[in-house]
């Protein structure tokens, strides 16, 4: 049983650092997730944020590792795999994130990271959903199969514009196009490097969600769209995305948009209305 004190005091010596470096820029930083930080702050935090994550699974199979040297302890001593040190990140690097100087920060943007408590990226803010939005506005295509089609709902197709809104080209309905060009906007003016880095894989697509039958997305309603940096397409359902995405959801939520990050199954590309900021617009008469 001695290595268990061992392999406590690695997770301490492991936590020091960062708590020693993260805690002080939380209280440094006030409102560190709005829009007043520079370019290399940002990416700073999320480094961070990111380390901090990759820390909680290490540390939870630490916890496992030392269950089993309990379980083992009596019978035969623990071995590591060779160039394996416990509670320590792999040789190659491969799981953590790396900065390799200041040249760095905008090849940044399009580093896979993994998504820090990516459960609660939209507290505050609800999904308006297909079923909520055929409710209030009918569906938007009388049929639909599992193609792109032409919406004929009248309402919403009387309020549907095709515009450049800032570094990208939508079709949406019109006042998600012009909350999305508020977004835009703001992130031109704090992180141009960022901005000029943002691309889409579309907005509007009316048809149905596949697998369902008749039950139409919030993309076939003019009310999503997909981003990513780059022109590189995020991979569904691992629980990962590109750092800049990262930094796009927090001008995203402070204008009411939701971030597909958080669902089941993980889609960080996807940001559409939130049912908030619907209900805004409809009260206002906009929709």
């Amino acid at each position: 049983m001695r290595l268990v004190p061992a392999i406590i005091l690695s997770i301490a010596i492991i936590l020091a650092p960062i708590i020693w470096i993260f805690v002080p820029k939380l209280f440094q930083e006030e409102g560190f997730a709005g829009s007043a930080i520079d370019s290399g702050a940002r990416i700073e935090i999320e480094m961070l944020s990111q380390q901090v994550e990759d820390l909680q699974i290490r540390m939870e199979d630490l916890t496992k590792e030392l269950s089993q040297v309990a379980a083992a302890a009596s019978r035969a001593p623990l071995t590591t795999a060779p160039g394996r040190n416990l509670g320590m990140a792999p040789s190659d690097g491969s799981e953590s994130f790396r900065q390799d100087g200041e040249n760095e920060i905008i090849d940044a943007y399009a580093q896979v990271v993994l998504i820090a408590n990516r459960r609660n990226v939209n507290d505050g803010l609800t999904i308006a959903g297909p079923t909520y939005l055929t409710r209030v506005f009918g569906p938007p295509r009388e049929v639909m199969s599992d193609n792109c089609e032409e919406m004929t709902n009248p309402r919403l197709a009387s309020k549907l514009v095709l515009e450049e809104v800032g570094p990208i080209r939508v079709r949406m309905l019109k006042p998600a196009a012009d909350s999305l060009r508020r977004v835009f906007e703001e992130i031109r003016v704090t992180d141009p490097d960022l901005y000029a880095r943002i691309d889409t894989a579309g907005s509007l697509c009316v048809r149905q969600i596949r697998g369902t039958r008749g039950r139409a997305s919030t993309h076939a309603f003019g009310l999503a769209v997909d981003l990513n940096i780059d022109g590189v397409l995020d991979t569904l359902g691992d629980g990962k995305t590109q750092l800049g995405l990262t930094i796009l959801a927090d001008f995203f939520r402070s204008e009411g948009w939701v971030w597909g990050a958080s669902w089941g199954r993980e889609d960080s590309m996807h940001f559409e209305v939130s049912r908030q900021k619907l209900d805004e617009w409809i009260n206002s008469g906009a929709l």
